[in-house]
């Protein structure tokens, strides 16, 4: 990457901020020396660990920010009174022009309503929808949407498959990434309207999209198709489902490797085969999703994320600048509307 980049950071959203997003911000300095931070929070609390973060302080400019959303506020209480607060004027920075993307570890709902009002939504999409990669058998696979939207029509559906699929272009690298509806089963039959009808007018073909048909649950971790698509609410219990399946591995796995003297031991030539797997299985490795839709790229990362995760999610906003994706979309978006047809002239 050579050229620079610009990121507003809302310092002080998160469980452990501002220090979390400031040592995050440090360490992805490290991968992306060209990046540029807009530091938006108390600059009380910033400076003083500033000059313990030297790289970060000749990368930064601190914009103080009177107030904070906090994590159990209200999106619409947010909306109203968070104006003059870290997440609201690191939004300000990207529509303004001053920084190419925002990332912010705070309130989720706060953030989407106010990205959604400062920035509004791409023409042609009706809903943001927030996308993340996950680890599978294969790879990595977006899933889509993760709850912004309880429930979704078949037209919802349609735009979240291409806004994923440029997703998942941008930030996994994939030239042609397959897309999948989830469901409860792969027959036609299977589903309810709005899922039934999405899936009849992606296999009728939209340009760009790679359709491979209905997937169910256990395609998510199997890595079947790149790009799965479902309402907010299917999406949410799928991915906590995921998450809860790892922590339960994990702890299985402790348990077993205490059970006796001989099981410890084992433990001693397992250690580095079970390292590796505790890297690739690292929710921190995963961290970023973007809420899609936007009319400007925001990216949140996970409230109680450690600076690791935090510099990952940072890294996801520097992939979807660097590639382009919302000219992406845009483009997609144009393919999907079909040619503009002028209004007709009147006749006398």
């Amino acid at each position: 990457m050579s050229k620079e980049l610009t990121i507003a950071l809302d310092v002080m959203g998160g469980d452990q901020a501002p220090d979390m997003v400031l040592k995050g911000a440090e360490i992805a300095l490290v991968r992306f020396p060209q990046v540029r931070f807009l530091l938006y929070g108390d600059e009380l609390r910033i400076n003083p660990q500033l000059e313990k973060l030297l790289r970060l302080k000749a990368a930064s400019t601190v914009m103080h920010a009177e107030d904070v959303i906090t994590g159990d506020a209200k999106p619409a209480a947010a909306l109203r009174g968070g104006r003059r607060s870290s997440m609201r004027l690191a939004i300000d920075a990207v529509a303004e022009g001053k920084a190419g993307c925002i990332v912010s570890a705070g309130n989720t709902g706060a953030l989407m309503v106010m990205a959604k009002m400062v920035l509004k939504m791409l023409p042609g999409i009706e809903r943001p929808a927030i996308a993340q990669f996950l680890p599978t058998m294969r790879g990595e696979t977006v899933l889509l949407d993760l709850g912004a939207n309880i429930e979704c029509d078949a037209e919802n559906l349609v735009q979240f498959a291409l806004m994923g699929d440029a997703f998942a272009r941008a930030v996994l690298g994939l030239v042609k990434p397959t897309v999948g509806l989830l469901n409860v089963g792969s027959e036609e039959a299977k589903g309810n309207d709005a899922v039934r009808e999405a899936a009849v007018r992606l296999k009728a073909g939209i340009p760009g999209i790679t359709y491979h048909g209905f997937v169910e649950g256990n395609d998510i971790a199997a890595g079947t198709v790149d790009v799965i698509v479902t309402d907010g609410f299917s999406g949410n219990i799928a991915l906590k489902a995921m998450e809860g399946v790892v922590k339960l591995f994990s702890s299985f796995t402790r348990s077993a490797f205490k059970s006796s003297l001989l099981a410890q031991i084992g433990y001693l030539f397992a250690r580095p085969a079970l390292n590796k797997m505790r890297d690739r299985l690292d929710p921190r490795r995963y961290n970023g999703a973007m809420l899609l839709g936007l009319n400007g790229i925001v990216v949140k990362s996970h409230g109680g994320s450690d600076a690791v995760g935090f510099a990952n999610a940072i890294g996801v906003a520097v992939d979807l600048q660097v590639n382009g994706f919302l000219d992406q979309i845009r483009e997609e978006l144009a393919v999907l509307r079909g040619p503009e047809i002028p209004p007709q002239s009147a006749t006398v």
